[in-house]
């Protein structure tokens, strides 16, 4: 959600829905205003654009795992300054680095 100084309610700028984000842990705002979320309730990291309503997966499309293109409950997330995407992937104890492409 997303509060207004001096609101009264909140903003729903991801998710929305109760089937859209199941186990929400990590979010972090790229430079662009997207909104990423490590979901790690289905393994993977979605992103919204703002003003959508839909998200898409940028990370984690192939289920849980412990392949380079799969994770295993996403935690955190952080951009460098090339904005380049880290995943925390907690159960495979790592941390993955995503080019993302806009």
């Amino acid at each position: 959600m997303k509060w207004r100084k001096d609101a009264k309610e909140g903003i729903v700028v991801a998710g929305g829905n109760l089937n859209q984000l199941y186990y929400p842990e990590g979010i972090i705002v790229d430079h662009l205003g997207q909104i990423y979320v490590a979901y790690s309730g289905n393994h993977r990291v979605m992103r919204w654009f703002e003003g959508k309503e839909e998200g898409e997966i940028v990370v984690g499309r192939y289920g849980r795992g412990n392949q380079p293109n799969q994770l295993n409950k996403p935690t955190g997330l952080s951009f460098d300054d090339e904005g380049n995407l880290y995943v925390v992937d907690f159960l495979n104890h790592r941390v993955e680095k995503f080019e993302i492409i806009l």
